[in-house]
């Protein structure tokens, strides 16, 4: 009986892990089944109340805390999707894996598979050094790796005839002036289009970020960039902060990192 004691001590153990992990993250804020037999229903659900970029708890179908890593994986496989729980801690954001019905409309799984993927390539960037850059304005300012460390580098990638990339203007504007007394903060944006084409349009819609005219082909093959409007943050040691895809989710991550800074 003795040798036993070790055993069940360790079986204890487990069972107070296991149950530590399984703590009370709240109940769907939708309910999930009526969600997933509506395609529309679900992708308005998606992108208001989803931010797969933003820091967040995940749980897998079980209510077992993962990794966002094995959540964002989990999600790339098109068989699941992402539901957030309400919560009593209205500080903690915590979305949770819903296997997907497959008699339902298939258009959901293909969607979030498709949007999982470009997310979890954006989040393994996280971390990582911004590629080496030499880029001239419109004005013929120069950006580098060397001119730009020790600051905060805003960087958004777009194009002309991105009416989405263009309508952000306005508010990334105020984003700009709210910032204008910060000399550690830069605000650099990348368009494929000619600098005589963009110098032309920028005097009908303004856009207070230094231009720089680049190659079409320098997002995809330098920057992996195949959907737009793309935000990049890089920090003072020009490593890539997060990778976003919206200007309201730019905004947060900024000043939680000029706030730290």
């Amino acid at each position: 009986m003795k040798k036993n004691i070790p055993l069940l001590l360790l079986l204890c153990l487990l069972i107070i892990v296991s149950c530590s992990e399984k703590a009370d993250y709240g109940q769907p804020d939708v309910n999930v089944e009526s969600l997933q037999k509506d395609f529309m229903k679900w992708w308005t659900y998606y992108y208001e109340r989803i931010d797969l970029s933003s820091n967040f708890t995940a749980v897998d179908t079980l209510s077992n805390k993962i990794s966002k890593a094995v959540f964002l994986q989990s999600l790339t496989t098109g068989k699941y999707i992402p539901v957030k729980l309400t919560s009593k801690d209205t500080s903690v954001v915590c979305y949770k894996l819903f296997q997907l019905n497959q008699k339902d409309d298939n258009r959901t799984g293909e969607t979030i598979k498709n949007a999982s993927i470009e997310e979890y390539e954006r989040f393994k960037m996280e971390g990582q050094q911004f590629p080496k850059f030499n880029y001239a304005d419109l004005n013929g300012k120069q950006y580098t790796n060397e001119n730009t460390k020790g600051k905060f580098v805003v960087l958004k990638c777009w194009f002309i005839r991105c009416t989405t990339c263009v309508a952000e203007f306005p508010e990334l504007n105020e984003m700009v002036n709210q910032y204008k007394d910060r000399k550690d903060v830069v605000f650099v944006s990348l368009a494929w289009d000619n600098a005589a084409d963009l110098k032309e349009f920028l005097l009908k819609k303004p856009f207070n970020y230094a231009t720089v005219s680049v190659q079409k082909s320098y997002f995809r093959d330098t920057l992996n960039v195949n959907s737009f409007p793309i935000h990049y943050l890089i920090d003072k040691e020009g490593k890539i902060v997060k990778i976003v895809s919206t200007a309201k989710r730019l905004k947060v991550i900024l000043a939680n990192a000029t706030k730290i800074n």
